[in-house]
């Protein structure tokens, strides 16, 4: 679908170690600042344990997993709005991504040092915030300029959109996120096409030390404490525990791993999954013996339009979906047996498909 999430944070904060954990994409990691000038693009895997059941019930050839566009960017450095570092390319890419997942610094180590000097992720949370609200103060200055020009010559959405921005340039100068602000369907229509940093939605992921990978740390705990009014998700992760889990050679090896420090899951998982989520994205399965297939939607997306996901003619000859629940194909363990039970539904072109449906697409081209 083409949706992706920039992975962001100060240099040394171990961003690129998180991102080689599951992308096919290795990045450079080194300890030197602004050492890495490029971005490094991967295509992630969204774990889902929903595969294993479904194949209790319908043995196959192969699984197809959904993936996300994961976009490791070069680390920020302070002054990056005015091209500090590589400041420019950074806020440029960043705005091409849907979403944002910050890594912060919050462990010790003397042999990787800080950019700021010494670690605290609650102050290197407002230098990311300040460099993305002073871009977004720039594009709207921009905006206000050619509204301002187009008002004269009577554009009739000229004048409100001078409005619109006005209040979103002083929320910015107050140093806070546009995504904090409420807008109306009739202002987010009009000022849909702006881009702004600090509307797109944030992931914290605090990086520990691998004792702290449980439980967290002190650090975690200060992140928590000053984001608790935004009530935002929240990921602790040990980077370097999750390379060490990422290397071995198989699932096995990884839970014998993760048992014995006290995990049930690698935390890129988490990661993955609460990424997904947070592009408001679902998946539905078409389930076989050739392949079980996971495919990705838009939160709300009708059945034609997930039709056309698997096949541009199978929305345009859409005629009914033949839907089955998760819960209900795991538990009467075939096709047949939700059939019997009334448990397969015949949906029309308004049916919003939910997450982890099982669908049957009829069409007629």
């Amino acid at each position: 679908m083409g949706l992706s999430c920039g992975i962001v944070g100060l240099t040394n904060t171990g961003k690129s170690t998180i991102f080689n954990c599951f992308s096919n994409t290795k990045a450079e990691i080194t300890n030197y600042t602004y050492s890495s000038s490029k971005s490094n693009i991967g295509q992630v895997k969204v774990p889902d344990p929903r595969f294993k059941q479904l194949e209790k019930v319908q043995p196959t050839e192969k699984f197809v997993h959904v993936v996300v566009d994961i976009v490791d960017l070069p680390g920020l450095a302070k002054g990056a709005s005015t091209g500090e570092g590589v400041g420019n390319k950074f806020l440029g890419e960043l705005r091409n991504t849907d979403a944002v997942i910050h890594v912060l610094r919050c462990f010790d180590d003397e042999n990787l040092p800080h950019v700021e000097g010494s670690v605290n992720p609650v102050r290197d949370i407002g230098i990311l915030d300040f460099e993305l609200q002073i871009s977004d103060l720039e594009s709207i200055d921009k905006r206000i300029a050619k509204n301002e020009k187009l008002s004269k010559t009577g554009d009739k959405d000229a004048k409100r959109i001078l409005e619109i921005l006005a209040k979103i340039k002083a929320h910015l100068e107050e140093l806070q996120n546009v995504r904090a602000m409420e807008f109306t369907e009739e202002e987010k229509n009009l000022i849909g096409d702006l881009f702004l940093l600090t509307t797109k939605p944030v992931l914290y992921v605090c990086n520990v030390d691998d004792a702290s990978a449980v439980s967290g740390n002190a650090y975690v705990e200060q992140v928590k404490e000053f984001l608790k009014d935004q009530d935002p998700e929240i990921i602790v992760i040990a980077a370097r525990l999750e390379s060490e889990i990422a290397e071995l050679g198989n699932e096995e090896e990884q839970l014998e791993f993760l048992q014995d420090v006290g995990l049930t899951e690698p935390g890129v998982n988490k990661l993955i999954r609460s990424a997904y989520k947070m592009l408001k994205l679902e998946t539905f399965f078409t389930v076989g013996p050739k392949e079980i297939h996971a495919w990705t939607i838009k939160q709300g997306a009708t059945a034609p339009e997930a039709a056309g996901v698997i096949h541009s003619d199978l929305q345009r000859g859409f005629i009914r979906a033949e839907v089955m629940k998760y819960n209900d194909y795991i538990e009467l363990k075939s096709e047949l047996a939700c059939k019997n039970a009334g448990k397969l539904h015949i949906e029309g072109k308004k049916y919003i498909v939910e997450d982890g449906d099982i669908l049957n697409i009829r069409f007629n081209v």
